[in-house]
């Protein structure tokens, strides 16, 4: 099940990112490089209560101008309001209303998502309602005075947040299984996507760039339906300029999000590219399930270790999905195209699989067992309490830890590969939410709201 996206939305310096950072009670952003955009979205995961989600920030939104990448700004925003179940409007207390927000919110009111008004800078509970009060003019309901740098009135926002998204587990999980064919142009997607549907639905050319929009096929198989959605060549950012190819890639990304296997396509001959590379990445931090197919396989020349050679390499150059299943097909003869459908299949299954709580905590004890957490040289050790699978696609573990910085990259990498050892999740990502007990003590206790999430 994907998460539902809430929307970061404002002017220019009003605080946007510095909000998200404490939402999600992260320091950086997870960068989505997106071609021809210059102040990309970023999407971080986060939770509150009972609701896990992802929170989207944009860039400034700025409509009388359109110089340079203003106009790209805009579009990132559009694109995050139209995945979005809920949308945050942050403007500056301090400044106060301006016409740019004015204008913002006039964009906002023409859509049919649920807008919040984040009142940011308000850092004196005292000032903070009388300066949130010359907003109620925007018309989006009440204006909510917050302090993302302290913390103070974001409980608050949450809660009222909350009541616009599904809890995790009534998420619905959809019976047929989408498909997106991505890669970088001409590595023969479209080519694939013919060969899966057995005739030419889709424009084949050797010219970069002939897949102008996201197509979209249904293919049955074993009573299994499959929407196989074929997609526009994603090049590197500097070579796309604004216009149909711009937002053609756009809406591949967007495939990417909707899709719960991406066949990311890589071409034989030219080997693991960088592209290649920031591609795979996307697909992990959307939380994709994910196949690698090496298409022209059949031109490559080969000996007896050629393909385990190959492999390595894929392993080497693609070690953030080193989780995904790889196959070496040629989309023009048709080899080996059918086995795609069976790893597609298995990797469905385990994109929406739910473990037990019994089952995680028993490979948590074990684990731990075998290779405890490190402790600090002022003597302090990691605890983890308990794991609890709280969704699926990707599927996603909250451990629940005394204090979640006490566990370095090292040991998390340790304890998610214990996870896959013991319980596999082949060609799924596998998300582990660190979650300290100060925090989980902040929710059950409503007085720390107002200072700190």
């Amino acid at each position: 099940m994907s998460l539902p996206v809430v929307a970061i939305i404002g002017r220019p310096n009003v605080g946007k990112s510095m909000l998200v950072n404490r939402l999600t009670e992260m320091t950086d952003a997870i960068v989505h490089d997106e071609p021809g955009v210059t102040r990309d979205r970023t999407y971080r995961e986060a939770f509150w209560q009972d609701r896990d989600f992802l929170v989207v920030d944009t860039g400034g939104l700025v409509f009388d101008d359109d110089t340079e990448f203003l106009p790209l700004i805009r579009q990132q925003a559009m694109t995050a309001l139209s995945e979005a179940s809920a949308a945050i409007m942050v403007v500056d207390g301090q400044v106060g209303l301006t016409t740019a927000d004015e204008t913002i919110a006039t964009w906002l009111r023409q859509h049919s998502v649920p807008v919040l008004l984040a009142v940011n800078k308000c850092e004196s509970l005292d000032q903070g309602l009388i300066q949130a009060s010359d907003f109620w003019s925007l018309g989006l309901g009440e204006p909510y005075p917050v302090s993302a740098i302290h913390g103070s009135g974001t409980g608050e926002l949450l809660d009222l947040l909350i009541t616009h998204l599904p809890p995790t587990e009534q998420l619905e999980e959809s019976e047929e299984i989408r498909v997106a064919i991505v890669g970088r142009p001409n590595v023969g997607k479209s080519s694939l996507l013919n060969a899966f549907v057995g005739e030419n639905r889709a424009i084949v050319s050797p010219i970069s760039g002939t897949t102008r929009d996201a197509v979209d096929m249904l293919v049955e198989r074993n009573e299994q339906q499959y929407r196989l959605i074929d997609t526009a060549g994603i090049r590197k950012k500097k070579q796309v300029e604004y216009g149909p190819e711009f937002f053609g890639i756009n809406r591949a990304f967007k495939a990417i999000r909707r899709a719960n296997v991406v066949l990311l396509v890589l071409d034989a001959l030219d080997g693991v590219t960088e592209q290649d590379q920031k591609l795979a990445g996307r697909i992990a931090d959307d939380g994709r399930a994910c196949i690698l197919v090496v298409n022209k396989w059949d031109a490559v020349e080969k000996d007896s270790n050629t393909i385990y050679d190959y492999s390595r390499h894929l392993k080497d150059r693609l070690h953030f999905t080193e989780w995904a299943e790889m196959i070496f097909v040629s989309a023009l003869s048709g080899q080996r195209v059918e086995k795609i459908l069976d790893l597609v299949d298995t990797a469905a299954e385990q994109h929406r699989r739910r473990v037990s709580t019994s089952v995680i905590n028993e490979v948590l004890e074990d684990a731990v067992g075998w290779h405890s957490p490190p402790a600090t040289r002022q003597g302090k050790q990691g605890k983890i309490y308990y794991g609890t699978q709280v969704s699926t696609q990707p599927p996603s573990i909250a451990l629940f830890v005394n204090d979640s910085k006490l566990f370095n990259d090292n040991y998390r990498r340790y304890i998610e590969g214990q996870f896959r050892k013991s319980l596999g999740f082949t060609g799924t990502p596998l998300r582990l939410l660190w979650r300290s007990k100060k925090t989980r003590e902040m929710q059950r206790n409503p007085a720390n709201r107002a200072t700190k999430v």
